[in-house]
This record gives structure tokens, sequence and C-alpha cells, in this order.
């Protein structure tokens, strides 16, 4: 099989996620994607994939690996989790060769169907590219808009695929230099792993707003979106990739090219409360210990009169022990999740699905019953799965439920790859803090200060003039120009219904 015929093989058609509305998990900020690659090792497409099963919180919609075996590119791109398309021995021998990159999916632009599961491949006058990205480019609806005016046949509604169509628009001749062209030309936050018949690349937005690592396996490097990638494999983390550097590795080595003036890193802010597995190192700081700090600012900012700490599983945990820490009251798993439950579970009507969602997620009464209660939870978006847990405490017999939010209130939406909804239905930017308590059942509510945040992270303060990180959920502070909300009327994309 050339990689001018090299076929695309995967099973359409992601089930529902089980417990439609009333999932507790069903008001989460949504993760983003994850990214890994590897250049020159013998088992380069296996251990991709157990990269990609490190980095499955960032994204459960759909999973991707390209691998090149010096001649020809190998894919397979599957709908669903990791471990449902890429553990089985046949898989990972039809993906050959010593590179591979791989995608773990959550659709933050584009369609939710095969034709937008990374990465994506494309024939060029160089060779073969393969792309896999993690963010969203802020432009990517105007630069379509413009390829598409000019010729181009776009394959998916991912705005993923533009970069592609720029590297092979390029005039430069080198393909370092074509990406680098296409580089320059995309807003937003991206990072970025792609593989050539030569190389293996890997890129940052100039502020870094998304995150990506470098390692090295038995001499092999390697790029991933979270150092917890590595330690899977027992991988060494060698460095962060730069904001607005390209790394580019081959058989000669390892070279970094800045393609983007030099300013202060700006990383997403949500990187440290929800998003990053709590066992990674993001830019330098451990997850788990500055989530465990925000829940000791937040207690020290708001205390509550109450028997027991309660985290909501399992991104409120390490606020949780932190709060628990700090105010000296007893810590204990009042709600109780099932790992074990399918996602394609059937409830095929009202009164199953309202019993299903007690499956996936139970108070612990023996713990609950009796006590005045404090609920941690990592943030709270449109409010409605806090109703449900709120009223999940009281039927088991809590006396009081004070309920504690270890972030600011959100109230603006993402346009960097977090999936938020529009801002009049972010329950903080319509309601006050009294409306909100009341909304979601609580004795008492109460968020952490923006300032408490920038404390938990080892700051001294925020700083309005240049903000540290990209705060714009909390703060309405964007870092770089949203230039797809200026493209009036926007023509929405035509969809190729594909069979499941």
């Amino acid at each position: 099989m050339s990689a001018r015929s090299e076929t695309f093989r995967g099973a359409p058609g992601a089930s529902e996620a089980f417990g439609g509305d009333l999932d507790l998990d069903g008001d989460t900020l949504r993760e983003e994607c994850g990214v890994f690659g590897i250049y020159g090792h013998p088992d380069a497409s296996a251990i991709v994939a157990l990269g990609l099963h490190a980095l499955q919180h960032r994204g459960q919609e759909a999973a991707g690996i390209v691998s090149f075996d010096g001649r020809v590119f190998h894919s397979e791109r599957r709908m669903g989790l990791v471990g449902d398309s890429f553990s089985d021995l046949a898989t990972i021998e039809r993906l050959k060769g010593q590179t591979a990159i791989g995608h773990v999916r959550y659709s933050t632009t584009g369609e939710t169907i095969l034709r937008n599961v990374q990465p994506l491949f494309a024939e060029l006058e160089t060779g073969g590219l393969s792309v896999a990205h993690n963010g969203n480019l802020t432009n990517g609806l105007l630069l379509r808009r413009q390829l598409v005016r000019d010729g181009a046949i776009c394959q998916s509604t991912s705005d993923t695929e533009a970069i592609l169509h720029l590297v092979a628009r390029s005039r430069h001749v080198r393909i370092v230099d074509r990406v680098m062209d296409a580089l320059r030309q995309i807003e937003g936050a991206y990072a970025l792993v792609m593989m050539t018949n030569k190389k293996l690349i890997g890129a940052r937005d100039p502020l870094g707003i998304r995150p990506l690592v470098l390692g090295e396996l038995d001499g092999r490097y390697i790029l991933a979106s979270e150092t917890c990638a590595l330690d899977i494999i027992g991988a060494r983390f060698v460095r962060d990739v730069e904001n607005g550097e390209m790394v580019v590795i081959s058989d000669e080595g390892i070279e970094s090219i800045r393609f983007a003036r030099a300013q202060p890193l700006r990383p997403c802010i949500f990187e440290y409360i929800y998003f990053a597995r709590p066992d990674s190192t993001v830019n330098g700081k451990s997850v788990y210990a500055v989530r465990k700090n925000i829940g000791l600012e937040l207690a020290k900012e708001s205390p509550a009169e109450a028997d027991i700490v309660i985290p909501v599983p399992d991104s409120g945990v390490p606020a949780a022990l932190g709060y628990a820490q700090q105010t000296g009251l007893p810590y204990e798993l009042g709600i109780i999740r099932n790992h074990y439950v399918g996602r394609t579970f059937i409830q095929p009507t009202q009164s199953v699905r309202e019993l299903g969602v007690r499956m996936k997620h139970s108070a612990n009464r023996a713990a609950v019953e009796g006590k005045r209660i404090v609920l941690v939870d990592d943030s709270l978006v449109r409010g409605t799965t806090s109703v449900k847990i709120v009223r999940m405490m009281r039927e088991a017999g809590a006396r009081e439920v004070h309920f504690r939010i270890a972030s600011p209130p959100i109230t603006h939406p993402d346009f960097y790859g977090i999936d938020t909804p529009e801002k009049e239905k972010l329950l903080a930017a319509t309601h006050d803090l009294e409306s909100m308590r009341e909304y979601i059942g609580a004795d008492s509510l109460a968020f952490l200060s923006i300032e408490g945040l920038y404390r938990a992270m080892g700051e001294a303060s925020r700083d309005a003039a240049c903000p540290q990180y990209t705060d714009h959920c909390f703060t309405g502070d964007y870092p770089t120009a949203l230039t797809d909300l200026a493209v009036a009327s926007p023509r929405r994309m035509a969809l190729l219904a594909e069979a499941d």
C-alpha cells in the first residue's frame, strides 16, 4: 500500500455518553485533546498507544495513530476510547514503522465524525505529512474560507485541516520552512505534533497556552501533551517545549527553531484546575500540589461551620484534601464513583434513565447522614450538575450542604480548545452569588477568588497588566485576537453523513 493509496480504517458511530442529562459528568468542562509522538523506535505504535492511554482524560470521543515504516504511512482512526481500538496486537502490527504519532479527541471545533478524527494525513509535494493538534485556532474559519475560495478541497470540518493546506500551499522548498510559514499564519492556542517521511516535528503556540513536553526513551525522542504519558512508558522528561518554539527531530538529532517573537509564557490556568492529570507536571509545577494549594486557599477564604469535607469525584479530590487539611475537618468519601460503568448502557425509558445516574455516582449514606458537609468541586459551569449533587447529598441525610468551588466564577466562554457554553448559558454570567446558591439548593456557596487562585499557583498576585496565565474564563481577558468572531454570519459547513 503506497502513501497515495493508504486507507483510513475505522468504525464510525460513537455511542452516547451514559446517563443522558442525569449524568453527574454532564456539566463539566470538556477536555481538549491529547497528542503523542515518538521518532525512531522499533515499537513506535505500541508506545504511542500506551501514551494515548495515559492521555485518555483529555478526550474520549475518538483516537487515532499514524505510523511511517520508511516507505508507507499507515493509519488507524477510530471512534471511542483508546482501549477499545488499540489494545489488540493485530491493530498495532498493522501500524508498522519506527516513527508514529497519535491523538485522543474531544471535539471543540468540527463534528463528531470519523473524518475529523486525527491525526490527519495528506500527500504533499514534499511527501506525506500527518498532523495531530491540541487546541483551537481563533482564525481557523477565516483561513478555511480563504482556502476554499482559492480552490482547496476540505475533507473534514476540523480547523486542523487548515494547517495541512497552509503547509501544502507554502512556496518554500524545505518542509521545515513550509511548516514555519503555516505557523506564522495561524492564531489561537495549539500544541502540534507532525510527522513527515524523515522528521517528527512539535510546535507550541506563541503564548504556550496549550502544553507540550519533550521526553526520551532508549535514546529516542518523544513529544507528548503531558508528563504522565512519559511516566507510563518509563520515559525521561527532558523539558517543556517553549512557547513559540518548533522542535524538529530527525536522524541528525534534535533542532530547536523559534518561529514567533519571544514573549512571556501564558499557559492555560485550567490545565492546573481541571484538565491535566494530577500526576503530571505542567510548566514545572506539580498539578497535584497546585490543586491541594487551591483547596488550602479556598479554606482560608471561605471556611464553613461543618462536620466533614467531601470531594466531588474525581476532579475535586486534591482540592478537598487541601481544604480539609487547612480547616482540620475530617476528609470523607461521601460520593462513591463506579469506574466500571460502560458508556453504552441502554436506558430506553425515562424512569430507567433516572435510575441510571446512581450506577455511576452514589451517595455514601454512612458518611453523610446527619452531617453538615462541605462539598468541594473544581468548577461550576451551567450549575445543573451541582443541583444533582446537592440533591443527592440531602437525600442521603446530610443536615447542611455547603458548596465550595475550587476556581473563580466562570463568566466568559473559551475559544482556545475548551468546550464551554455560550456566555448566556454560564450560570455565573447570568446570576449573582445568592441566586446561584438558591438555584443549586445549597446552604452556602463560595468560589475561590482570582487572587486566591494566583496565590495557589505560587504567585504573589495577578499581574493585571501582563497576566501570568490565560484566565479569560474568569476575567474576560483574552490573550489573542478572536478573529473568527468578527466573521459575519458564518455559513454552515457542509457535512457528509457517514454510515455507522
